[in-house]
């Protein structure tokens, strides 16, 4: 006779795997020291966090009354300081009666960061989009056409000039990065002794100087009746710096890469190029990509140095609204907060994506 087989009816697992409770008790209660940690912050944050509360909300002032927030020093925020000055901190010294300008120039400019980081806008109509949004952000900035008046680029402040600054010195030091590093591993001397020597040198010294040297000393070696703007000569600094740190960590994915891969590219026939174009460079810089959102999240925090050179960008602009008003003087605290706010949601957002483009790349690999 045939034995007849007959399914066993599925049973729960032993022991829970997903859920709130199995999270905790593999990331917080995994073993005794985790516990006792989790069980200090959580005792911590019991006592902290009411006080906190009752601080920033219970007895917060949200009117823009500074006599008000006099009387709630040391019980309440003053919340009234955003309400009265959020426009001078956001747009710097741009004329009051055109900030509807910038605004808009920013909303496109954020709008098209977005769409360039959603694989479905990854077209080569991409490339023209970032054309016209950039000339939209200038003609706006810029004004001088289409009836607008003109306003100089030292009146530009606040988000606006944070963002510009920080998405062209991304987008301009990636790629002078990648070839400062290709450059770097090159077989001919000259080529990887300049590189070399531009690294070294921009990396040795703090921004900062690099922005003097571009704002105060670049000017005395130009031409007499020559003067570039200020915010062109910041621009190229940033990028410069940035793109010097930016080709380490490039260097360092090439390097990771076996050398088989080269020779198999060589053994296809594939001119330099092409090997570095199909096969070196995308297993390179999906080793980095931790390394390169760090670099991008530090240039976009770095913007705030541009001050020194009288460019007021967020921070700036925030010490230029309350300095020059000793009524909203004293609630500095609560405008700090507020803009570590905003740019706590600009690196937040690139930190996740990051992750999510980390993923999407373990899943090829995966394969």
């Amino acid at each position: 006779m045939s034995a007849t087989f007959t399914p066993i009816e599925p049973r729960p697992a032993p022991v829970k795997t997903e859920g709130l409770v199995p999270w905790m008790r593999r990331n917080l209660f995994g073993n005794l020291p985790s516990a006792v940690v989790t069980l200090l912050m959580a005792g911590l944050a019991l006592w902290l966090l009411p006080q906190l509360f009752s601080w920033a909300v219970l007895h917060a002032v949200t009117a823009a009354n500074a006599d008000q927030c006099q009387a709630a020093r040391g019980v309440g925020a003053c919340w009234g300081v955003i309400t009265e000055k959020h426009r001078l901190i956001i747009f710097g010294r741009y004329p009051f009666d055109q900030q509807w300008r910038p605004e808009i120039a920013t909303l496109a400019l954020v709008a098209l960061l977005v769409a360039s980081c959603v694989r479905t806008f990854w077209k080569p109509w991409l490339l023209l989009l970032w054309a016209a949004v950039l000339g939209l952000f200038f003609t706006l900035m810029l004004g001088g056409v289409l009836g607008l008046a003109p306003v100089t680029t030292d009146r530009w402040g606040g988000l606006p000039l944070t963002i510009m600054l920080a998405t062209l010195s991304i987008v301009f030091a990636f790629p002078l990065a990648v070839a400062v590093a290709l450059g770097r591993r090159s077989n001919m001397p000259a080529i990887k002794t300049i590189c070399v020597i531009y690294v070294e040198l921009i990396r040795g010294v703090p921004l900062i100087s690099v922005l003097f040297m571009a704002s105060f000393m670049f000017p005395l070696f130009m031409p007499p009746g020559t003067s570039i703007d200020v915010l062109l000569r910041v621009l190229v600094g940033i990028t410069l710096f940035a793109a010097a740190y930016m080709a380490e960590i490039v260097r360092g994915g090439l390097q990771a890469i076996p050398k088989g891969q080269q020779e198999a590219a060589d053994t296809l026939g594939l001119s330099y190029w092409q090997a570095q174009r199909k096969i070196i460079l995308p297993q390179a810089l999906a080793l980095v990509v931790p390394g390169i959102m760090n670099n991008f999240i530090a240039i976009f925090k770095d913007t705030s140095l541009v001050t020194i050179v009288s460019l007021y960008e967020l921070t700036g602009a925030m010490g230029l609204a309350l300095n020059s008003d000793s009524d909203w003087r004293p609630f500095k605290i609560e405008a700090y907060l507020f803009i570590a706010a905003i740019y706590f949601t600009f690196c937040f957002s690139m930190s996740r994506y990051s992750l999510w483009i980390e993923k999407r790349l373990s899943m090829s690999k995966n394969r």
